[in-house]
C-alpha cells in the first residue's frame, strides 16, 4: 500500500532551524502534489505549505519568508526547510500527498506525523 514516511522533527531553540523530509512509497502511478500540514494541541490541522507537480508553491501566511518547501520527483520526496523557528511553530507536522495509485484513483494520503517543538 501507499505509505508516506516523515523524518526530521525534534526539539529546537527559538530562532533555530529544522529540515523535514517525507518519502512516498508503494504502488504509485504519479504524484499530483505534496505538502505539509501541522496540528498544535487544541487546534485544527492547518496547511503549512504545498507544492504541485509543476513546482508551484503555496505557503501559510505565518510561515512565508521562513519556511521553504521543495520536492524531488525522482525520489517521490518532499522537504520542508524551517528557519527562524518560533514557539508558535510547535506542532505535529504531517506530510500529505495527492497521488494516482495503482487503481488509477486520485487520493490523499497522510504520513504518521513528526513532532516539532520550539522551546528554550
Amino acid at each position: 500500500q501507499v505509505q508516506l514516511v516523515e523524518s526530521g522533527g525534534g526539539l529546537v531553540q527559538p530562532g533555530g532551524s529544522l529540515r523535514l523530509s517525507c518519502v512516498a512509497s508503494g504502488p504509485i502511478l504519479s504524484i499530483n502534489s505534496m505538502g505539509w500540514y501541522r496540528q498544535a494541541p487544541g487546534k485544527q490541522r492547518e496547511l503549512v505549505a504545498d507544492i504541485s507537480g509543476a513546482g508551484s508553491t503555496n505557503y501559510a501566511t505565518s510561515v512565508k519568508g521562513r519556511f521553504t518547501i521543495s520536492r524531488d520527483g525522482a525520489r517521490k520526496a518532499v522537504y520542508l526547510q524551517m528557519n527562524s523557528l518560533e514557539p508558535e511553530d510547535t506542532a505535529v507536522y504531517y506530510c500529505n500527498s495527492n497521488l494516482l495509485n495503482l487503481y488509477r484513483q486520485s487520493r490523499d494520503y497522510w504520513g504518521q506525523g513528526t513532532q516539532v517543538t520550539v522551546s528554550s
